[in-house]
């Protein structure tokens, strides 16, 4: 179960409300010098000391669906190509740090999740990418192989 700031149960149960939920995202990976910091919000959004700024994107979420894990697809509107550069010098999947808050609170974080982007793909207008998470459903179980070298003990 999800706990969430009684600001928010109050706008969320409200007819109407003046707050805005603000979705900051972080896109991170080691080949980056630093991370790159955007905000739905219209204007910069400074949260945990760190300086989000204002990005336009589009998130479709994932469907609801047994036979496969779910993912997300992201839409970044290709507005400075500083963006598309970075990307270009990942060599593998960045990870991104998807956190709500509100505008009238942003130190106060509702609700946090962390997703890799992979299939990223850009033209002229827009950045898209699927956000999923880590496989571990493709790992092997057990980890660990029972052989002669690896546990010798379990065949004395």
């Amino acid at each position: 179960m999800r706990l969430f700031s009684s600001r928010l149960k109050a706008a969320l149960a409200a007819q109407e409300s003046g707050e805005v939920l603000v979705m900051l995202l972080t896109f991170s990976h080691l080949a980056l010098p630093t991370p790159i910091r955007v905000s739905s919000d219209s204007q910069s959004t400074v949260s945990g000391g760190v300086t989000y700024l204002p990005f336009p994107f589009q998130l479709a979420m994932p469907d609801d669906s047994a036979d496969q894990m779910p993912q997300a697809q992201i839409t970044i509107d290709a507005i400075d190509r500083s963006f598309i550069t970075a990307l270009r010098s990942i060599p593998d999947a960045p990870t991104v740090t998807m956190t709500l808050v509100l505008a009238s609170q942003p130190d106060t974080i509702e609700a946090s999740w962390t997703f890799m982007m992979r299939d990223v793909a850009y033209d002229a207008f827009s950045i898209t990418g699927v956000l999923s998470y880590e496989q571990v459903l493709d790992e092997p179980y057990p980890g660990d192989q029972v052989t002669p070298s690896t546990m010798p003990a379990v065949f004395q």
